[in-house]
C-alpha cells in the first residue's frame, strides 16, 4: 500500500515538473483589470482544450501548458470582444497581457471550445464534458471531479462546506431537491452543465431581503439530445454467494420537455445496494420548512418510532430491498405548475453485532457488559406529495403542498447479555402523518413585500414493544419494581403506546426596502401544538392471558393518559444594513408562551414571556471570499413523552417516567464561518467554529440496579457546553486535486446517577487527506488517509479509541471499450492498549461497452472481495461507552447487463 502511494505521488510530481506557466493580465481598453475573464489554451496539434483559467480581482491569470508546443489562446469576457492569439512555447514560462475592447455585437471569433468553468454573479457553471474521462456512469461520478464540490459520507452534495438544499434538472425540482436520489440515479451521459447556485432563494421576490448565504442549489442542464426524449438505463443481473443466488434489477428512466417532466426509479436486489434506507425516509423533508424556524422557538414533537438497530455505512449481514419512486412536474401554462412524487421502499435486513459496554464508574457496582445480538427487520415505507404553484405575475406567488407518509415496521431481536442472559424482543409500528403547507407572497410597488406561510401537521404513532426475559433471576429486582407475576416460566413484558400530534405553525412577514443598502422586516407568528400520549405495560402469562401489573416504583403509576398543549405568539423585528464589505442584521423576537398538560385529573399550566435577540454579520472580503458571524438565543421546549408521569419501557433494561413540571431550556449559539473559493488558483477553503451553551437543560437522573436503569428528567441548574470546529482545504493543480480536512468536537455535560452529579467530557477528532487525478486519456487514482480519535472522560473512567483508515481508488478506460474500477480501504481500530480489530474492504468491477454511443454495457462486479466478516466502531452515550463489532455481507460477485435508452 505504502509503495503504491509513493509511486503515484512521484508520477504526479514528474508530470507537474514537465509543465510551463502561461501567465499575465487581462484588462479593458482603459487599462482597468477584468476579474473573472476566461482564458483557454487549445493545443493546435491535438485540437484539445489543454488548460484553462479565470482571472482574479487584479486581472491576473495563470495556466499550465506544455513545453515545445503550439497553442491557440482565447480570452473572453462578458460584453467584450473575444481575443485569440497564437503562442509557441519553448522551455521557458510565457508572460502575456491581453487587452479587450467593448463589443455590442456578436464576438468576431467563433468559440468552438467551451470554458470548463464560468462565473456569473452567484452562479458557477461547470461544463460537464470538460471533467469526464469516460468512466463515469452517474451524476456523483461527475460531481466528485468538480472543483469545490464534494460528496459526503451520507451521499449528500456539499459546496464550500454547505450541504446542497435543492437539486433541479432543467430548472425542475428532482424529488423536491433530494440530493442523494439525484447523485445515485441521474446518468452522467445526459449531463451537459452543472450550475451551482450560491445564495439561492426559493422565492425570487425575497432574494434581496432574506439571508440566503448558506443556501446552495444545483441545477443540472441536460444535453440537447436528452430533451423531449426518454433517456436513462435499465440494469439487470445475477450471481451467487455461498449457496444463495443473487439478483438485481434497476430501471431508471427520465423524460424532460419544456412543459413537463417524469422521473421513474426502481430497484430490486438482494446484494446490499440499498436504494432508500429507513434513515433516508425519516430524513426526507419533502421540501417542507417550518415557518417558525428562525423565530428562536424550538419545540420538539419527539420521535416515537421504533428503536431500530441502524445500518452502518449501508452495510449489514443480509439486505433485501425493493424501491420504487416517481416524480413529475407539469406546467400547462407559464403561470401554473403542478408537481409531486411518490416513493415506496420495502427493506428486509438481517444484522448481527457484538457490543462491549463500559458504564460510567459511579462506585455503585454497575458491571461492564458484553452483549451479542441478532436482528431481523422489515420495513415498508411510503410517501406521496402533491404541489401546486401559481404565479400570475412577478408580484404574486401562491404555493400549496401536501405530503402524506405511512409505514409498517417490525423488528425481531435476540440479545444475549453477560449480565441478564437471553432476551427476545419484538417491536412493531404503523405510523402515519399528513403535512400541509400554504404560502403566499405579494410585492407592492417594489419596496413593500408581504408574505404568509402556514404549515399544519397531523401525526399518529403507535409503537408496540415486547420483551421475553428467559433468565428470571437476573431480572428479579426489575420484575419486583414493575409488579410482575413471578410465578411464570419467564417474564413476557409488553407495552402499547399511542402518540397523536396536531400542530399549526404560521407567520406573516412584512419587508420594507428602505433604500439600496437597508431594509426592515416585521414578523407576526404563532405556533399551536396539541399532543396526546397513552401507554400501558402488561404481562402475558403462561396460559396466554394478560395481567396488568401495578409497579412498586414511581408511586404505582404504570400507565399514561396525558393531553399536552403548547402555544407561542411572537412578534419579531430585523433590520439589515449594508455598508462597504459589511452586511449587518440585528434583530429580536418577543414571545408569549403558554404550556399546560392534564394527566390523572391534574392540570399543570405555565405562562412565559421571553425576548430572544439574534445577530448576523457578514464581511464580503472578495466576490468569492466571506466571513460570517452569527449569534442566536433559543428557547427549547420538550414533547409530551417527557412530561408523562407514568412508567414507560424504553427497552427491557431501560425504564422512564416523566416530569410534569419541566420548564424550557435556553441556549446561546455562536458561529463563525469563513469560505473562500478562488477560481484563479482553484483553491477552496472553508472553516467553521461554533459554540453552544445550554442553560436549564433537561437532563436525566439515572438510577441503576445492575445494568437495569430508570431515568427521569429534570431541569438541570448546571450549564452544558459544546465547542466544535471543522475545516477543509482543497487545491487543484492541473489534473490533480488535493485536499486536507479536519474536525474537532468538545462537549461538556452534567450527568446525574443515583442523584450524584459528575461532569462528562467528550473529545472527538477527525482528520483526512486526499489526492486524486483526472486525466482524460490516462488511468486515474484517488488515495486518502483518515484518522479519528474518540476520547471519553466520564467521571472516574476514561476511554480512548482510534481508527486509522488508508484508502485507494483506481479507474481506467482501457482500449476505449473496457472500464475498470477498484477501491480498497484498510481500517485499524484500537485503544490505548493496542489494536482491537483490523479489517479491510476491496471492491472491483470490469465493464465492457463497444463505444461511448453503444446502447449495451456488460459488467462483472465484485464486492467485499476479501470476504471480510465484520467492522468495528466506538460510540458514546450519557451513561456508557461501547465498542462494537458489526457483521456485514460476505463476498458477492454479479454479472450485469445495462441497456441505455
Amino acid at each position: 500500500m505504502k509503495k503504491g502511494v509513493i509511486i503515484l505521488l512521484l508520477l504526479a510530481f514528474n508530470i507537474s515538473f514537465g509543465q510551463l506557466k502561461l501567465e499575465g493580465v487581462v484588462k479593458d481598453s482603459v487599462g482597468s483589470p477584468l476579474e473573472l475573464a476566461n482564458v483557454i489554451a487549445i493545443n493546435t496539434e491535438t485540437q484539445a482544450l489543454e488548460s484553462y483559467g479565470i482571472t482574479d480581482a487584479d486581472g491576473t491569470y495563470k495556466i499550465s501548458i506544455s513545453k515545445n508546443a503550439k497553442y491557440n489562446v482565447q480570452v473572453s469576457y462578458i460584453g467584450m470582444k473575444t481575443k485569440q492569439v497564437a503562442i509557441e512555447t519553448t522551455d521557458k514560462n510565457v508572460y502575456k497581457t491581453f487587452t479587450l475592447s467593448s463589443d455590442n455585437t456578436l464576438d468576431e471569433v467563433e468559440l468552438v471550445y467551451e470554458m470548463p468553468v464560468t462565473v456569473k454573479g452567484d452562479t458557477i457553471t461547470y461544463n460537464a464534458d470538460s471533467f469526464k474521462n469516460g468512466t463515469e456512469r452517474k451524476l456523483e461520478d461527475v460531481l466528485k471531479k468538480l472543483p469545490g464540490v464534494e460528496i459526503n459520507a451520507d451521499g449528500q452534495i456539499e459546496v464550500e462546506g454547505n450541504v446542497v438544499t435543492k437539486v433541479m434538472v432543467d430548472g425542475k425540482d428532482f424529488f423536491d431537491g433530494d440530493s442523494k436520489l439525484a447523485t445515485e440515479n441521474i446518468p452522467s451521459n445526459a449531463i451537459d452543465k452543472v450550475e451551482v447556485l450560491k445564495n439561492f432563494a426559493e422565492i425570487g421576490q425575497l432574494s434581496a431581503v432574506t439571508n440566503n448565504q448558506d443556501n446552495v442549489a444545483i441545477n443540472i442542464k441536460l444535453k440537447e439530445g436528452k430533451k423531449n426524449f426518454w433517456f436513462g438505463d435499465i440494469t439487470a443481473g445475477g450471481g451467487f454467494a455461498d449457496e444463495n443466488s443473487l439478483y438485481v434489477l434497476q430501471p431508471k428512466l427520465f423524460y424532460y420537455s419544456p412543459t413537463y417532466s417524469i422521473n421513474l426509479i426502481g430497484d430490486l436486489n438482494n446484494i446490499g445496494e440499498i436504494a432508500f434506507s429507513r434513515k433516508d425516509y425519516f430524513n426526507f423533508t419533502g421540501g417542507f420548512k417550518a415557518p417558525s424556524k428562525s423565530s428562536g422557538t424550538n419545540i420538539d414533537l419527539g420521535s416515537n418510532s421504533l428503536g431500530f438497530a441502524s445500518l452502518q455505512n449501508d452495510k449489514a449481514q443480509d439486505i433485501n430491498t425493493k424501491f420504487g419512486a416517481a416524480n413529475f412536474s407539469w406546467s400547462p401554462k407559464e403561470t401554473l405548475t403542478f408537481s409531486g412524487f411518490g416513493i415506496f421502499a420495502s427493506n428486509r435486513i438481517g444484522m448481527q453485532e457484538n457490543n462491549s459496554i463500559v458504564y460510567t464508574n459511579t462506585d455503585l457496582g454497575v458491571p461492564d457488559e458484553i452483549t451479542q445480538s441478532k436482528t431481523n427487520q422489515s420495513s415498508d415505507l411510503g410517501m406521496l406529495k402533491l404541489s401546486v404553484g401559481y404565479k400570475p405575475n412577478a408580484n404574486n406567488q401562491l404555493d400549496y403542498d401536501v405530503i402524506g407518509r405511512i409505514s409498517k415496521e417490525n423488528q425481531d431481536q435476540i440479545e444475549n447479555s453477560s449480565v441478564i442472559g437471553n432476551t427476545l424482543q419484538n417491536e412493531s409500528s404503523s405510523p402515519y402523518s399528513i403535512n400541509q403547507n400554504l404560502s403566499y407572497y405579494y410585492t407592492l410597488k417594489d419596496k413593500h413585500i408581504f408574505t404568509f406561510e402556514g404549515q399544519h401537521l397531523w401525526q399518529d404513532e403507535d409503537p408496540f414493544y415486547n420483551a421475553i426475559i428467559e433468565e428470571k433471576e437476573a431480572y428479579e429486582d426489575a420484575a419486583v419494581g414493575l409488579g410482575l407475576d413471578n410465578l411464570q416460566l419467564d417474564y413476557n413484558v409488553n407495552q402499547d403506546k399511542r402518540v397523536k400530534s396536531n400542530q399549526l405553525d404560521a407567520k406573516v412577514d412584512y419587508y420594507n426596502i428602505l433604500n439600496a443598502k437597508s431594509n426592515i422586516n416585521f414578523t407576526l407568528g404563532t405556533i399551536y401544538s396539541k399532543q396526546t400520549f397513552n401507554s400501558n405495560i402488561f404481562q402475558v402469562l403462561d396460559d396466554g392471558s394478560t395481567f396488568d401489573p401495578t409497579p412498586t416504583i414511581n408511586d404505582g403509576l404504570g400507565v399514561n393518559n396525558i393531553d399536552y398543549t403548547f402555544s407561542d405568539v411572537y412578534v419579531g423585528i430585523h433590520y439589515t444594513l449594508k455598508s462597504g464589505i459589511f452586511t449587518v442584521t440585528p434583530g429580536a423576537t418577543i414571545h408569549s408562551y403558554v404550556t399546560d398538560n392534564v394527566q390523572f385529573s391534574d392540570k399543570y399550566k405555565d405562562n412565559l414571556f421571553k425576548i430572544l435577540p439574534d445577530l448576523n454579520v457578514r464581511l464580503q472580503l472578495k466576490k468569492s471570499e466571506q466571513l460570517t458571524l452569527s449569534y442566536g438565543m433559543e428557547t427549547q421546549f420538550t414533547d409530551v413523552s417527557q412530561l408523562a408521569k407514568g412508567l414507560v419501557m424504553n427497552d427491557y433494561n431501560s425504564f422512564f417516567y416523566g416530569n410534569e413540571g419541566l420548564d424550557n431550556a435556553i441556549s446561546h449559539a455562536l458561529r463563525l464561518r469563513y469560505t473562500s473559493f478562488n477560481l484563479f488558483n482553484y483553491t477552496n477553503v472553508f472553516g467553521t467554529v461554533t459554540y453552544n451553551k445550554s442553560i436549564d437543560n433537561i437532563r436525566n437522573i439515572t438510577n441503576f440496579e445492575s445494568v437495569i436503569r430508570t431515568n427521569s428528567p429534570f431541569n438541570s441548574a448546571y450549564a452544558d457546553e459544546t465547542v466544535s470546529a471543522s475545516g477543509r482545504f482543497q487545491k487543484q493543480i492541473g489534473k490533480f486535486k488535493a485536499s486536507a480536512s479536519g474536525s474537532f468536537n468538545y462537549s461538556k455535560f452534567n450527568q446525574f446517577i443515583q442523584s450524584v452529579r459528575s461532569v462528562n467530557e467528550n473529545y472527538t477528532q477527525n482528520y483526512g487527506v486526499e489526492l486524486s487525478s483526472n486525466f482524460r486519456n490516462a488511468p486515474n487514482f484517488e488515495i486518502g488517509y483518515n484518522y479519528s480519535i474518540q476520547d471519553n472522560d466520564q467521571g472516574d473512567t476514561r476511554t480512548k479509541y482510534y481508527t486509522a483508515s488508508p484508502s485507494a481508488e483506481f479507474n481506467a478506460l482501457i482500449w476505449k471499450v473496457l472500464t475498470f474500477k477498484t477501491d480498497y480501504t484498510y481500517n485499524n481500530f484500537s485503544d490505548e492498549d493496542g489494536s482491537i480489530n483490523s479489517y479491510e474492504f476491496w471492491n472491483a468491477s470490469l465493464a465492457y461497452r463497444k463505444n461511448a454511443d453503444s446502447k449495451w454495457e456488460f459488467e462483472l462486479k465484485a464486492t467485499n472481495l476479501l470476504d471480510t466478516e465484520s467492522q468495528s466502531q466506538s460510540s458514546t452515550s450519557d451513561i456508557s461507552v461501547s465498542a462494537t463489532d458489526y457483521f456485514i455481507q460476505p463476498r458477492y460477485v454479479t454479472l450485469r447487463a445495462v441497456y441505455s435508452l
